[in-house]
């Protein structure tokens, strides 16, 4: 989204508002953390970038120095302001971390250079809760993530269920699957236990090497899960080219997304009734992977509506914090 554009269907402050002040909205992920400056009309005046915000994987205060470090410069661009709300959506919040939300707190408020957005409202929730309202209004539906991990989410009144998302040797159907399994797809064709595969070929020269050595050296050296998980895409690219080992991994991949989604979908009744049902991370950009999840879904519950937000992930974050207050 573009400085000032303005946030498409966010109802909870009209333009003539007179109320003045600014909210900030932090999408927390795995491998990027982003945080948004925006005014009580929704339109952001600046942003930030980071890496990871998990606490599963840098550690408790790790997790929370980053999230202050990305608040800072946004604090300072508010000038002299009032901070109406925060929203930080974190990753595992609603799972592992549920209760040391206020720890989270109390820690970020020890550090004064972010400790001004305490006076206002400061709200920690899911990461998965931010991107399902980046794509709907409605309280009501089920959020599929699919992209470096992978969750389900669902909401109905005060009730609610979570499918995966334990972590990335477990989320079946997410890019670090999926390169998992081109991965093993490519050593069966060079120890010959299976088919040969052009994943091969494109494996190497993704990573640059020339032989087995190099390919282990490149894996197990490094971050491993990074570079694992972005092989998915010459694993799609090696299906746009016909082959067949590549399109059976990603059929099954969306096999599995929607096997997450649908335990949702059954654990919350919505098998007959309509629902948003949104889809936000980048295994989605698959055209075999999207088909996939739908047709699945769509067996169970016609009345899914599937969305795709056309706005990035942080944009439910700052619709969060502007119904805080």
């Amino acid at each position: 989204m573009r400085k000032n554009q303005k946030i498409e269907g966010c109802r909870f402050y009209r333009a003539s508002s007179t109320k003045s002040g600014y909210v900030i909205g932090v999408d927390g992920g795995g491998s990027k953390t982003t945080a948004v400056l925006a005014d009580l009309r929704g339109k952001f005046l600046a942003r930030n970038k980071t890496g990871s915000s998990h606490p599963r994987h840098l550690g408790f205060e790790r997790a929370v120095l980053n999230v202050a470090n990305l608040l800072k410069p946004l604090i300072k661009k508010s000038k002299d302001g009032k901070i109406l709300a925060t929203f930080l959506g974190l990753p595992a919040m609603e799972e592992e971390f549920k209760f040391k939300k206020e720890i989270i707190k109390k820690e970020l408020f020890k550090i004064k250079s972010v400790s001004k957005i305490f006076k206002g409202k400061v709200i920690i929730g899911s990461d998965q809760l931010v991107g399902f309202s980046a794509g709907t209004n409605e309280k009501d539906g089920v959020m599929l993530i699919g992209g470096s991990g992978c969750a389900a989410h669902g909401w109905v009144g005060k009730k609610e269920v979570k499918v995966s998302g334990w972590g990335y040797l477990t989320e079946e159907g997410s890019s670090f699957w999926i390169g998992q399994k081109g991965l093993q797809a490519v050593w069966d064709d060079l120890d010959e236990r299976g088919p040969k595969t052009i994943l091969t070929k494109l494996f190497f020269r993704k990573l640059g090497i020339k032989n087995e050595i190099g390919l282990v050296e490149k894996i197990y050296k490094g971050n491993t899960q990074e570079t694992v998980a972005s092989l998915s895409f010459w694993v799609n690219n090696a299906a746009e080219k016909g082959d067949k080992i590549a399109e059976d991994i990603l059929i099954a991949a969306g096999k599995e997304l929607a096997l997450s989604a649908n335990t949702v979908i059954k654990r919350l009744n919505f098998q007959r009734k309509k629902f948003p049902l949104v889809l936000v991370g980048s295994v989605f950009k698959s055209k075999i992977i999207l088909d996939t999840v739908k047709k699945e879904i769509k067996k169970l519950a016609s009345g899914a509506v599937f969305i795709q937000p056309k706005q990035e992930p942080v944009t439910g974050a700052v619709k969060l914090a502007l119904q805080a207050i």
